[in-house]
């Protein structure tokens, strides 16, 4: 079968369905948002932050008049989005000549190839790539060199690397920096907290970043309601968050989580990274006597019937699922639904699980010990 016109191959099932994905970006969210639910997801679309309009960035201008006053020697290129902001927000300006005549008299260095392919859109050339469209190993390769009383102006993505800017600094290097787009608040404020609100509940199974800006703007979202501690338990046991490259990666790392990061840091590559994992890790089968029972997410599939459960007996089928029919000790049980070992709790979610089930001997109870699935 040949590929549509788009060049994507087509579909052959729908590997998301039944999950349930946050999405906190704001630009290009519409093509994330459709290629997740085109494979069957349903999306909880919140942006963290979006950009600032170009004609409210009076600090872009500002830094862009005192980059070609200094008239640096290396630049540093982070972004393609970025360096073409930049090139757009000077010409409004009529500083758009002058801008290019300074970085063609300096050495440019870039983060990755989108970057550089900006540059040369721009009738430029680099001196030199990140071969893992990293900060921190360009930065090594500028290292290498003496920068001792060199002006180094640095094409900011956003979110500032502080740690590298102090080592080129260290260097004897002089610092200038320049951001072409700055985050702030969207409109719906009440999104996010809705996200965080979800995640926290157990009912979402991935969260998809791809900006730092976007994760800190969540953290302290959450810290504002109270579920800081809730929000980064959940992204620690079982919750996925999933980012489009390590320096997206990074303050969810410097968190305690460890996210699904694509060795290709691109969108396409993302969306196949998370089809990939929650297929192969968050898809739980076992056959009872039954049927086979399946949990995708949220979806619950018991022989032919499809039920709907709510978050808490979805944690405890999904615990039970896990066991493959061995039993689960009711402590445990309680420690999931983080009912603080109250039996009386435990017992009614269990009743209200076999309540929803096709068959409400498949959970079995197991005296003094816990509860099973019937195998």
């Amino acid at each position: 079968m040949s590929a549509p016109a788009g060049g994507e191959a087509p579909i052959s099932n729908r590997q998301l369905e039944g999950f349930r994905i946050g999405v906190t970006s704001d630009r290009r969210s519409a093509d994330l948002i459709e290629a997740l639910e085109r494979r069957g997801a349903q999306v909880l679309h919140a942006p963290a932050l979006k950009i600032a309009p170009i004609a409210e960035d009076v600090s872009l201008l500002a830094d862009t008049r005192a980059m070609l006053s200094a008239q640096p020697d290396l630049f540093v290129i982070t972004t393609a989005y970025g360096m073409r902001r930049w090139f757009e927000a000077a010409d409004a300006a009529g500083l758009g000549d002058s801008l290019l005549e300074i970085l063609d008299a300096g050495e440019i260095y870039v983060r990755g190839p989108k970057a550089r392919g900006a540059v040369r859109a721009a009738g430029l050339t680099d001196a030199g790539i990140s071969h893992d469209e990293t900060t921190a190993t360009l930065v090594d390769m500028l290292l290498q060199l003496d920068l001792t009383g060199l002006t180094i102006g640095v094409q900011l993505h956003g979110y500032a690397d502080v740690h590298q800017l102090e080592r080129l600094r260290a260097a004897g290097a002089r610092i200038l920096t320049v951001t072409p787009y700055r985050w702030i608040k969207p409109e719906g404020a009440d999104r996010l907290p809705r996200l965080i609100e979800a995640a926290c509940a157990g009912q979402l199974d991935c969260v998809t970043f791809t900006s730092a800006p976007a994760v800190d703007a969540l953290f302290s979202t959450a810290a504002e309601l109270g579920l800081l501690e809730a929000l980064t338990n959940r992204f620690r046991n079982g919750l996925v968050a999933a980012a489009v490259g390590p320096v997206t990666a990074q303050p969810l790392l410097d968190a305690g989580i460890e996210p699904l990061v694509p060795e290709r840091f691109r969108m396409g590559a993302l969306i196949r990274m998370v089809c990939e994992h929650l297929a192969e890790h968050q898809v739980k089968q076992l056959q009872t006597r039954s049927g086979l029972v399946e949990i995708r997410g949220r979806a619950v599939i018991v022989g032919d019937v499809r039920i709907a459960l709510a978050p808490a007996q979805l944690l405890l089928l999904k615990a039970l699922l896990t066991a493959g029919g061995a039993v689960v000790g009711r402590t445990a049980l309680a420690g999931i639904l983080a009912t603080g070992g109250a039996d009386h709790a435990l017992e009614m979610s269990v009743n209200r699980l076999r309540k929803s089930l096709p068959d409400p001997t498949l959970v079995e109870t197991v005296i003094k010990r816990g509860y099973r699935l019937g195998v």
